[in-house]
């Protein structure tokens, strides 16, 4: 589980009141992206993490995918989404990787060779509002094989970050948080299933989600 942060005040409501959260710009995303990258000799394959959505929706062209951990991190509904997954009145909630324990998720390898457009795209996805760290994590594969995998890491200061969220709250976000790409429960339904389908079923993740289905809760 996460270590305590004494500077984070957790939320005790919902609707959060969350402050407003610009999305970077091109050239901040360009600066961070290159940061990230600034090791990588752009023709070896890289290798990416996926723990949420990227299992079941990478976006991109690989060419293996993996079974894989990390340690270190864990998986949790750590990050309100006020688009994707939720609106700015009512956010959803989103996968992150916060610290402590570890946690197993895709390990798919993508081709050096042409690789930037898709990380350009990766970048908008996962970054817009810089809530994620990127953080090349000691990955070991289900064949025992040892990567760096590109990973995007929780920031705890970051102002959309929930910390742990009582399962009231959770439950009234699956009833009704809703974004660009659907609902909240959706999101973590399918991504319970693809864990589930791929073998490694995250029953944290599992039990959270029958606790706290709508139709589940209590009269």
């Amino acid at each position: 589980m996460p270590d305590p942060d004494p500077s984070f005040t957790p939320c005790l409501a919902y609707p959060p009141a969350l402050v407003e959260c610009p999305l970077l710009t091109d050239e901040e995303l360009a600066a961070s992206r290159e940061a990230a990258l600034a090791h990588w000799d752009r023709r070896s394959d890289l290798w990416l993490f996926g723990y949420g959505s990227l299992i079941w929706n990478p976006g991109l062209p690989t060419v293996e995918a993996v079974r894989g951990k990390v340690h270190g991190y864990h998986r949790g509904l750590y990050l309100w989404s006020r688009v994707n997954r939720g609106t700015p009145e009512q956010p959803g909630l989103v996968l992150a990787l916060d610290r402590g324990g570890s946690c197993t998720g895709m390990a798919f390898r993508l081709a050096g060779e042409g690789a930037i457009p898709h990380l350009e795209v990766l970048w908008r996805r996962e970054m817009a509002m810089a809530s994620y760290r990127p953080a090349w994590l000691p990955c070991t594969l289900a064949d025992g094989r040892r990567v760096d995998a590109l990973a995007f890491v929780m920031r705890r200061e970051a102002t959309s970050y929930t910390g742990k969220l009582a399962d009231p709250i959770v439950r009234t976000v699956l009833g009704c948080a809703s974004g660009r790409y659907g609902t909240t429960l959706d999101y973590v339904s399918r991504t319970v299933d693809a864990l589930r389908e791929s073998g490694m079923p995250d029953r944290a993740l599992e039990a959270l989600l029958r606790r706290c289905r709508e139709e589940e809760a209590p009269r």
